[in-house]
């Protein structure tokens, strides 16, 4: 059976008018970190920000962006009715290095959850937090509080790939359906679960296409690949590398720790070599430092990365280093209306994910709107699903792939 999804009009406003009084009552504006936004000016990064540049395919070449299509509306028609302490979850780095990543799925999330308990009186969603710090070994703690809540009937998250990868077993054997936003790795999908949906393109479609896209469009001969130890890191370093075939430079390639603020040796490396770019995979917390510690050596060449540092914190972080940054992302622009939404009820400007979130969360939210009242139910409705987001059409193989993705290329300007 194939279920479409049914399209409606007027959540995002409804979301935008009910949240404006917030604001408007004196709501502090928050970093992606909790803090506030005013240490760009300091850093050199207030007049920077992330641009979306262009929409790739596997190959590199560039992909027309389609407009005409129609998101579903997590507003639906307003009738929906359920049980009181109906509940989704949300799982990811909410604190830490790196929460900006998960906190920018949560905000998107609540966008929708907002959207639709302004419209339906009758069904009132809770979207319950679980913060893991993005650790693997944090997540497996969280697991078991998740699917031990049985009014949680869907899980946004986990976020990163290596908590993921700890996880999946658990809401697969508890039948829990698990749209991650943001988990990339490609073998996520190899390990036969039955709940696990990938809501973007993982990275064997973004490393083959990224590197193409520096080959073949932008000329580089010679590129340094950087990568942490992270399931994330290791996984697009790989598919980076591929790609890249004898533009790969050897000579300058490295790894670093999670946690690591001193790279000089991988700063060494790279001054030293004739390379034309550096590819760094990895996470904003150790990518803003990389790319400030490269500059003050004097390395002037392209700073390329992916998805884990697309995020403002890495331009906040990284200040006026982060200036002509080339990043990429299986995740989608932010549209205007989503975007007012979204900094009316959260405080701060979409980031990398947020459109994710929101697309993921609005599909559970159909789901409990057509009257699924369980796991199960939600499982059936999920992996039949077709429907149209801000970011994509959402439909899945039995992998939990999706059947169609495509990659973004950013630049900071």
């Amino acid at each position: 059976m194939q279920r479409t999804a049914r399209r409606t009009t007027g959540g995002l406003a409804l979301a935008l008018a009910a949240t404006l009084a917030i604001t408007a009552c004196g709501t502090q504006s928050q970093g992606d970190d909790g803090g506030s936004t005013e240490t760009s000016s300091e850093t050199g990064s207030a007049d920077l920000k992330i641009v979306p540049s262009v929409q790739i395919d596997i190959d590199g070449a560039e992909v027309p962006v389609e407009t005409s299509g129609d998101p579903v509306d997590p507003a639906g028609d307003g009738a929906a009715e359920c049980a009181e302490g109906t509940s989704i979850a949300m799982a990811g780095a909410l604190t830490g290095p790196n929460a900006a990543l998960g906190q920018n799925i949560l905000y998107g999330a609540k966008v929708a959850v907002d959207a639709f308990n302004a419209a339906n009186a009758g069904c009132q969603v809770t979207i319950k937090e679980f913060d893991t710090e993005g650790d693997p070994q944090k997540a497996t703690q969280v697991a078991p509080q998740i699917v031990g809540d049985a009014s949680i009937i869907a899980l946004l998250g986990p976020a990163f790939s290596g908590e993921t990868s700890a996880t999946g077993d658990v809401f697969s054997q508890a039948g829990l359906p698990s749209l991650s936003a943001s988990a990339t790795n490609p073998d996520i999908t190899k390990n036969g679960w039955k709940t696990f949906f990938r809501g973007l393109a993982n990275d064997a479609v973004q490393g083959p296409a990224v590197a193409k896209y520096m080959v073949d469009t932008l000329g580089y001969e010679k590129v340094c690949v950087v990568q942490d130890n992270s399931d994330y890191g290791v996984g697009l370093a790989k598919e980076i590398t591929a790609g890249l075939g004898d533009a790969a430079d050897d000579s300058c390639s490295a790894e670093v720790k999670v946690g690591d603020k001193d790279f000089a040796a991988a700063t060494q490396l790279i001054s030293s070599s004739d390379a034309d770019a550096v590819f760094y995979a990895g996470y904003y917390a150790e990518a803003a430092p990389f790319a400030q510690q490269l500059r003050d050596a004097g390395v002037d060449i392209p700073f390329v990365s992916a998805d884990g540092t697309n995020d403002p914190q890495f331009v906040t972080q990284a200040g006026a280093a982060s200036k002509g940054a080339i990043l990429s992302c299986p995740c989608g622009p932010a549209p205007d209306d989503f975007a007012a939404a979204y900094e009316a009820l959260n405080g701060q400007a979409p980031g990398v994910y947020s459109v994710e979130g929101y697309d993921l969360a609005t599909i559970m939210l159909t789901g409990i709107a057509s009257g699924v009242t369980d796991r199960a139910g939600m499982l059936d409705f999920v992996t039949n699903y077709d429907g149209e987001g801000l970011a994509r059409t959402y439909k899945w193989d039995d992998t939990g792939e999706l059947s169609s993705a495509l990659i973004w290329i950013y630049e900071v300007q």
